[in-house]
């Protein structure tokens, strides 16, 4: 599940860091370059990653906080008086 939020995250980065990939005119789209629309395409696609990381994320916090304790572990809030 990290794995995949990692993912998520690190996608935009990774693909807008690596400018040689898209620094290029061509394709053209609707006679935008290459280099513009797929910067572009980057912003709305970073947000649906962003809120799926963020919604994994959630789950995996639910899914940590009721799950059963492990045996022999002290209890949360520290020592008893």
């Amino acid at each position: 599940m990290r794995v995949a939020i990692a993912l998520c995250l690190l996608a935009p980065f990774v693909a807008m860091l690596w400018v040689g990939s898209y620094a290029k005119v061509d394709p053209t789209f609707i006679g935008i370059p290459f280099f513009y629309w797929y910067q572009m395409l980057w912003v709305p696609l970073s947000a649906v990653l962003t809120v799926t990381a963020y919604k994994l994320w959630r789950r995996d916090q639910r899914a940590r906080a009721t799950a059963p304790a492990a045996s022999g572990s002290a209890p949360k809030g520290g020592a008893s008086r």
